[in-house]
């Protein structure tokens, strides 16, 4: 067996940090040369992190990142790289760069450029128009990025008939929940279709309300899954590739009948060969297989939680954050999130009771705070909502109370947090879940006052199998048995439920996936069973309370379609369609 031994560095960048995402390249680019990497990879726009959006109208950013490049190259000796950056060559292009050994090879341009879902980058980027193949020690690699694999037939198939042993893509893949599963089907059969091995370097961390969960895979010719990175971590994946089991006649999969001219014109038919240095061959001790446990569903989600809040509050200069807790299962969630992200030492929690507040809505927070070793500040809110109401009473006289003294409790407690925000330098942490953002059942400057939204993508009858399962972890149960089982309230008037002005949870969660999610009819979702006027309602209140989700914190997607970056509806908009 002929080895070539390929580095897989999945790498938690920030946007923006171009010193600090170059001298985390340099670092596992030095680690990879220790463990006699032949080539180490890359995520996507790995130098100015992804994604870079409007900076990219910047001309000096452009520039930095070239020159931020140009010190990789200088620290590539005795090792091939593969790196991610924004190329300007007339007009701009995502790309990687190839490097072995101090000098650039050449430099691949993307070729299929996403624009659905939360991917607008023919907004920036040039498409690419050729496929370049590699020499390095004697073998031959093709490099792709992210969307350019994902095609049938696409780059993948020029350099795999230009004669490439292995694919290298580079990836900035967002998470969202049950994604993995369908990019392994994915890669797999690129792999088997193309006979070649696919080295899939994806990104890790979190930036702004996306999550990147690793989990960078290769799969051998005959579509085998040989190796596999951590989830939601850094790691450096190492394997071996046995090139010589690549045969010639590598192509059999879908298009392998076609001819490269009848294939569209944006897939691009060139693939030149670019010579590198066949370098000194070193000792390489066998490396161990490196297949990271894959986390279960909820793990998985809950992880994606946790590491899209540590990275928001960290890289954007927090230590601290405060969460103000109601003793309900959303603040829970929200709290035992926020200490796993960033340990109990930076968590502060406040209970802010009132006239209305249930003995339990004390006494669980307390039960929560003992629990996740957090203090919390108990700050009752009944002289800001007095003061509140004596202000008003002239404007309000002859009126009943409504809608409007609640909300008033919701803003007392708003002030309190941010005060507490401002004066210590804490960030606040909301604790509204998806079902409410879309029915609008949260106060604008009041609960969803702060800086980020922990939960905001997950469904409440998701959060309580989240919570459940957090619980489950041990060594003990966090979240209280009482919480669990309480009907859901807000508690700004006497006996408040949410049912009062919610379908029940476990019918309204569905309707609101086939609306949201899969855009959906009426008639289809009544054919699915639900009741024709409560769906009507459901959508109309979704569509009423754009206004108020424009509004809202970032917070971190995990489903398919969150509100905001993947779907962009208008806040003025009289079409329902029923």
């Amino acid at each position: 067996m002929r080895k070539f031994r390929v580095a897989l560095a999945q790498i938690n960048t920030t946007v923006g940090d171009l010193p600090g995402n170059t001298a985390k390249v340099i670092e596992f680019m030095g680690r990879a040369r220790e463990a006699g990497a032949d080539l180490v990879s890359f995520p996507e726009l790995t130098i100015p992190g992804y994604p870079p959006e409007d900076l990219l109208f910047k001309a000096q950013f452009i520039a930095d990142n070239r020159a931020c490049l140009d010190q990789v190259i200088q620290s590539s000796k005795g090792i091939a790289v593969v790196v991610g950056f924004v190329h300007l060559d007339g007009e701009i292009y995502n790309s990687a760069a190839i490097i072995q050994d101090g000098e650039l090879l050449g430099i691949y341009h993307k070729m299929y450029l996403p624009n659905y879902s939360v991917f607008d980058e023919k907004r920036y980027f040039q498409v690419g128009d050729s496929c370049p193949v590699f020499v390095i020690n004697g073998v031959r690699v093709g490099v792709n990025i992210c969307e350019d694999i994902w095609y049938a037939v696409g780059p993948t198939t020029f350099q795999s008939r230009a004669g490439a042993k292995a694919i290298v893509n580079i990836n900035g893949s967002p998470y969202h929940r049950g994604k993995g599963q369908d990019r392994d089907v994915m890669l797999a059969a690129r792999a088997a279709d193309h006979g070649v091995f696919v080295c899939y370097t994806n990104l890790v961390g979190g930036q702004d309300e996306l999550v990147f969960d690793g989990r960078s895979t290769v799969f051998d010719p005959n579509g085998n899954l040989v190796a596999r990175g951590s989830q939601f971590q850094e790691d450096l994946v190492l394997v071996d590739l046995d090139v010589d089991s690549v045969k010639s006649s590598r192509f059999h999969g879908p298009g392998a009948s076609e001819d490269p001219s009848t294939v569209p014109d944006d897939a691009g038919a060139s693939a030149p060969l670019i010579m590198g240095k066949r370098l000194e061959p070193s000792e390489k001790p066998p490396v161990k297989e490196h297949l990271a446990r894959l986390l279960d569903d909820l793990e998985e989600v809950y992880e994606a939680l946790t590491i899209g809040t540590r990275d928001y509050v960290r890289k954007n200069g927090f230590q601290k954050v405060v969460i103000g807790l109601s003793g309900g299962i959303d603040s829970s969630l929200t709290a035992a999130i926020a200490v796993d992200a960033l340990g109990p030492e930076n968590v502060v929690g406040v209970t802010m009771p009132s006239r209305y507040s249930s003995e339990g809505s004390v006494s669980d927070s307390d039960i929560l705070a003992r629990n996740l070793g957090i203090p919390l500040w108990n700050i009752s809110i009944e002289r800001l909502f007095s003061a509140g109401l004596d202000s008003l009473s002239d404007v309000f006289a002859e009126t009943q109370p409504n809608v409007a003294e609640e909300n008033l409790q919701a803003r007392a407690r708003g002030i309190l947090l941010m005060a507490i925000s401002n004066k210590f330098g804490w960030l606040v942490l909301t604790t509204g879940n998806k079902s409410e953002m879309a029915m609008g059942y949260g106060t604008l400057y009041g609960d969803m006052a702060g800086g980020f939204a922990v939960i905001k993508d997950v469904p409440k009858m998701l959060v309580y199998e989240l919570a459940k399962s957090r619980n489950a972890r041990g060594p003990r149960p966090v979240i209280s048995q009482s919480v669990l089982e309480k009907e859901p309230s807000a508690e700004l008037r006497p006996n408040q439920k949410d049912s009062d002005s919610l379908p029940p949870y476990s019918v309204l969660d569905p309707i609101l996936e086939a609306c949201v999610e899969q855009d959906r009819s009426v008639a289809d979702i009544v054919a699915m069973g639900f009741d024709e006027e409560t769906v009507k309602r459901v959508i109309r209140a979704i569509d009423r309370n754009e206004h108020k989700r424009r509004q809202a914190p970032p917070g971190v997607k995990i489903t398919h379609r969150n509100f905001g970056r993947d779907r962009r509806m208008p806040i003025v908009n009289h079409y329902r369609g029923f």
